[in-house]
């Protein structure tokens, strides 16, 4: 019989109820284990996180809790193949997994290094100068970041069971807030086991980590303005998320990280027999293959110049034709099945509302072959390339296909890329090809207002970019407008989304104390 998932709260792991739904093995369809529809109360939950949790946390230093993060991680590393071994059932090929798995570790590794390196020993922490407020010198002002009194509630995409979890975690600790995860259905299978492995390791103190595996009712409900809510998944959630009375009503901390029509240009500078065109190639292919593009900060649409088109598009084609789409376990795999067949009818639906007004140049929707699997079983999905030579259409920019699909978009002048990349509405991560820095600096002018991150990509700095996709924790991620308005990551700036900016009054030599 396949595992009923269970909720972690009260520092216990706790049976759910209701009808238990299967979770999938996104490969072979067969059952890995289910999800309850309810579990333990929501409101006991982030009462139990906010009294025992939190003054828990609050009593360390910073210090003291980014040696707790460091050791975490490397209790987490010495379980990252098994952690990597039922990744595979969520369709994560090996390096699908090294995004996920070990890049979430790898996270908490970075803020435990800055938190040591850059924090102060302390509580509370300073931001900023001490502020003369009288001639005589004896007031002033000075504003401190103090860790907020509830929970940090978190809501979970499934694409990144492990990383979405604890890029989340890392900093909210860091604060000196509890957290309490909500994962996605499909994959929460892979974010329990992970939480098991953290809670036996005996290094988190009580309180600090509860988890959800089950519906969402209650939770929202329960929020108050000590808590915060961070979110990750698509805009349409985000704004109900944004607008339930108890988040609005209460002012409660909300920050979305949602996907996005994001993009990456190819510079009018570039020939057919320049690096960046080639590496401009690699990249779509990259991130169209990367999770089965089952990413927030995939390239949906990519501007070629017009003279380019022809060249661009059999390069790409040329290049699709060599993934090898089959079961994530194989060796050989390139790019494994979608999270799940209810997944697989949305890409395919999306797809069909971009050939409205785009050809498609390479792929299949409905016909795929799968190396070592069935793929009518599988979530497998061919990549699909399609081209729009229409500057008017709207498709492309409206509508996200959140799979192995991408668009591509000939144009004829930087001032018109970045109109029509702004037609998106927001996007997490855009990226500049090219060898000319006044074509970048051109672009990162006319982009920055529409993007939470610019990737400038050429032959001097590609042997070590981390690439268009990959969300470092030193940087912020996040995006405005559809991609949610948020900020996530960004190096130690993460953690004043679970502080309480507050200015204090008083003596300069009491406020210098404070730093």
């Amino acid at each position: 019989m396949t595992p009923v998932l269970r909720s972690y709260s009260h520092d216990t792991w706790q049976e759910g109820g209701g009808p238990a739904r299967p979770l999938r093995d996104a490969a072979t369809g067969e059952v890995v284990a289910r999800l309850p529809a309810t579990g333990p109360d929501p409101a006991a939950m982030l009462d139990h996180a906010r009294r025992v949790g939190g003054p828990a946390l609050r009593a360390l230093t910073f210090t003291q809790r980014a040696a707790i993060l460091k050791a975490l991680a490397r209790h987490l590393s010495d379980h990252a193949a098994e952690f990597a071994e039922l990744s595979t059932r969520t369709g994560a090929t090996r390096r699908d997994t090294a995004v996920d798995v070990q890049g979430g570790i790898g996270t908490l590794a970075v803020y435990a290094s800055k938190a040591a390196a850059e924090l102060p020993d302390a509580v509370v922490l300073a931001d900023g100068p001490v502020e003369p407020l009288g001639r005589g010198g004896t007031f002033a002002g000075r504003h401190v970041l103090a860790p907020r009194l509830g929970a940090a509630v978190q809501i979970n995409a499934f694409n990144f069971p492990v990383w979405g979890m604890l890029e989340k975690f890392a900093p909210a600790f860091l604060a000196g807030m509890p957290s309490v995860v909500k994962p996605a259905g499909p994959t929460a299978y892979l974010t329990e086991l992970v939480v098991r492995r953290m809670t036996e390791s005996g290094m988190l103190p009580e309180g600090t980590l509860s988890l959800l595996c089950a519906g969402p009712a209650g939770l929202l409900e329960g929020l108050t303005a000590q808590d915060t809510l961070s979110f990750t998944g698509s805009a349409a959630t985000a704004l109900k998320l944004r607008t339930h009375p108890a988040v609005a009503g209460r002012a409660v901390p909300f920050n979305a990280e949602a996907d996005s029509l994001n993009c990456s240009v190819l510079g009018p500078d570039v020939t057919a027999d320049d690096p960046e065109f080639t590496l401009f190639v690699d990249q779509i292919v990259t991130e169209m293959t990367v999770k089965a593009g089952q990413k927030c900060t995939a390239i949906r649409r990519a501007f070629i110049p017009a003279a380019l088109a022809d060249a661009v598009t059999e390069a790409l084609a040329e290049r699709l034709r060599r993934v090898v789409v089959g079961h994530p376990g194989r060796p050989d795999t390139d790019m494994g099945p979608l999270a799940g067949l209810e997944q697989r009818e949305e890409v395919r639906a999306a797809v069909a509302g971009l050939a409205a007004e785009a050809k498609t140049v390479f792929g299949d929707p409905l016909r795929v072959d799968a190396a070592g699997a069935d793929p009518e079983r599988g979530a497998f999905v061919s990549p699909i390339l399609l081209r729009c030579d229409d500057p008017s259409a709207a498709a492309p920019h409206e509508i996200e296909a959140f799979g192995p699909v991408s668009t591509l978009l000939p144009y004829t002048g930087l001032d018109e890329v970045a109109a029509a990349a702004a037609r998106g509405g927001g996007s997490l991560a855009g990226s500049i090809v090219t060898a000319d820095a006044q074509v970048a600096r051109t672009l990162v002018d006319g982009l920055a207002p529409w993007h939470g991150r610019l990737l400038v990509l050429n032959r001097d700095d590609a042997a070590e970019s981390t690439g268009h996709g990959v969300a470092m924790p030193q940087l912020v991620h996040g995006g405005p407008g559809r991609a949610g308005g948020g900020e996530e990551l960004g190096g130690l700036r993460a953690l004043h989304h679970y502080m309480r900016r507050t200015a204090v009054q008083g003596h300069p030599g009491f406020l210098a104390g404070l730093a």
